[in-house]
């Protein structure tokens, strides 16, 4: 019998005729909850000891000590300088005492700013060794963005790369930096921790899986920016999925490309602890840039590249016919949904290569649902189906009754990979997670007949731009604040290359000669460049609901009628 045969349950009605009560989605009528049709084996069920801290897990499923000193955990891509995982096991318990040297304590917040390096996992799970909490930060987030994260989760202490020491300049927190600079000679850097700690242990700190690991922030489904609360419990159960999936799709021994950035949940749960647990090799970008990446692919002869949108778009537009491929075998997709029409042309490019979505959120530690073992081609446009270990409802908006396979919905997650909550933000988290621990993801979506998901659209009014979330919550108060701009909205226009582009609809007063490159960049001098307005519209007056909610929707249709003209 089948896994998916043996979930089957029949209960015999009146009639006498068998019907299933769970059926092969992994539907159950008489709950609403849709169950993974996937189970973890026992090697890998999440371990139950209250006691245990994600630094202390990742560490003890590392190779054996013969291959630990041999097999390279990274590379770096533009120096070819290898860590293996012994090296690494010995720099995290030397920082982790260099760290509680400078005093930093459980429960303390470390904040990060800096790409990806070879140093950056070890930052990581050094803090997650102490007790400390992460909170990452994109490097190209502005002084203003910064400082505001930085107030936010109450930081005590600030890892900065040099080359984004002068975001800093008006923060009062202590400050050391990732490597020695050329200047600022004065500041501690990572490097001299690492050495000054090594020999040495840290004393011993209880640390509970209930404890928090990280503060990521997230754009959440209000538009304002949430520091999301991971565990070290969350982020144990990532890991656990992150080798469930490395077993079942057979890559325990494949050469990664990473150029994801490990400040984000998806690079944090693949390259900052996940793929630590099956003894792989990540070939380490520090930042993502074409040309490199597929010199990186041809050099290090990379099997698996963990990707967004437009990385897949990029190939399919300038790979034809590439040989220098030729030995991916996999590519995965997250962090925004790829078209039909990318997906088609990508397989028909390169047809030795598994090319599969996965769908997941800061919220749910990572992702929650992807292709593992078969079914991606025959379900073109699918995120896959529900990891172990996860729940999912689909709920009608209007009702809030839980819908049957193939009906449209908000999509609800339950399980141990979804967050604590919102950092200090009480409402927004009781807006989020239900009484009973549902996340509502705030997308629209659909289970098939098979358990295979399809997000349709965001209810959330979030903008995907290159994967990155664009609050316009957060772009229309910038607007607000031009003294020529009276009233202002932001809406998502389709963009092939990024997937969407913040476009922004302008009211401005009547005697200003405001134009359109003025107010891209005035945005463009507050925000990061992901965030950047990159169309302006002006209008007579925004449209709004009674209650005074914009209307973005009808702006929304406006736009596409007005591009359809166009074409």
């Amino acid at each position: 019998m089948s896994a998916e045969e043996s979930r089957t349950v029949l209960v015999q009605e009146e009639s006498g005729d068998a019907r299933p009560l769970i059926d092969r989605s992994g539907f159950d009528c008489r709950s609403g909850i849709y169950s993974s049709v996937h189970q973890l084996p026992d090697h890998l069920k999440v371990p139950t000891d209250p006691d245990l801290d994600i630094a202390s897990f990742v560490l003890s499923q590392f190779p054996n000590p013969c291959v630990a000193e041999l097999k390279p955990a990274f590379i770096d891509s533009a120096t070819n300088q290898k860590l293996t995982y012994a090296q690494l096991h010995r720099s995290i318990q030397s920082l982790a005492v260099g760290l509680y040297r400078l005093g930093v304590r459980k429960g303390d917040v470390v904040f990060l700013l800096s790409p990806n390096s070879l140093l950056y996992p070890t930052i990581c799970m050094s803090i997650f060794s102490i007790g400390a909490v992460l909170s990452p930060a994109n490097p190209i987030n502005t002084p203003l963005e910064i400082g505001k994260q930085v107030l936010d989760c109450d930081a005590k202490l600030v890892i900065s790369a040099p080359k984004e020491l002068h975001k800093f300049k008006r923060i009062q927190v202590p400050t050391i930096v990732t490597s020695r600079p050329s200047k600022n000679n004065d500041l501690i850097s990572i490097e001299e921790l690492i050495e000054c700690g090594d020999g040495d242990e840290v004393p011993e700190i209880k640390i509970k899986q209930s404890d928090t690991a990280a503060i990521l922030y997230s754009s959440g489904t209000t538009g304002t920016s949430k520091g999301v609360v991971l565990t070290h419990s969350n982020l144990i159960a990532t890991a656990r999925l992150v080798r469930w999936y490395a077993e079942g799709t057979s890559s325990l021994n494949d050469i990664f490309l990473g150029f994801i950035p490990i400040f984000h949940i998806y690079g944090l749960g693949f390259f900052g602890f996940g793929l630590l647990c099956c003894g792989t090799t990540t070939v380490l970008m520090q930042i993502y840039d074409f040309q490199e990446m597929v010199k990186a692919i041809e050099v290090h002869k990379v099997n698996n590249i963990v990707a967004v949108p437009p990385v897949v778009l990029g190939l399919v537009k300038n790979c034809k016919g590439n040989s220098r491929l030729s030995t991916v075998r996999r590519i995965g997709s997250g962090a925004a949904p790829l078209s039909k029409e990318v997906i088609e042309a990508f397989r028909s490019q390169f047809p030795w290569v598994e090319l599969r979505q996965g769908y997941g959120l800061t919220e749910s530690c990572g992702a929650a649902t992807a292709f593992v073992l078969d079914g991606a081609e025959a379900h073109p446009g699918s995120c896959g189906a529900l990891f172990p270990t996860l729940s999912a409802k689909v709920v009608d908006i209007e009702t809030g009754l839980a819908l049957a396979p193939c009906k449209e919905g908000e999509l609800w997650l339950k399980g141990p990979p979804i967050m604590k909550g919102y950092f200090r933000n009480e409402e927004a988290t009781n807006a989020t997670l239900d009484k009973d621990g549902w996340l509502k993801t705030g997308d629209l979506g659909y289970f098939d007949e098979n358990g295979f998901l399809y997000i349709v659209d965001r209810i959330k009014e979030l903008i995907k731009h290159n994967g990155y979330q664009v609050a316009p919550a957060e772009l229309e108060a910038v607007l607000l604040s031009h003294p020529n701009i009276l009233d202002a909205a932001v809406i998502p226009v389709e963009d092939e290359d990024s997937g969407q582009i913040p476009m922004a609809y302008v009211v401005k007063v009547s005697s200003s000669q405001l134009t359109e490159e003025q107010v891209i960049q005035f945005v463009a001098a507050q925000v990061a460049p992901y965030k950047k307005v990159r169309r302006v519209e002006f209008i007579d007056a925004i449209p709004k609901s009674a209650a005074g909610k914009i209307l973005r929707k009808q702006l929304i249709s406006q736009t596409q009628r007005t591009i359809r003209s166009k074409l």
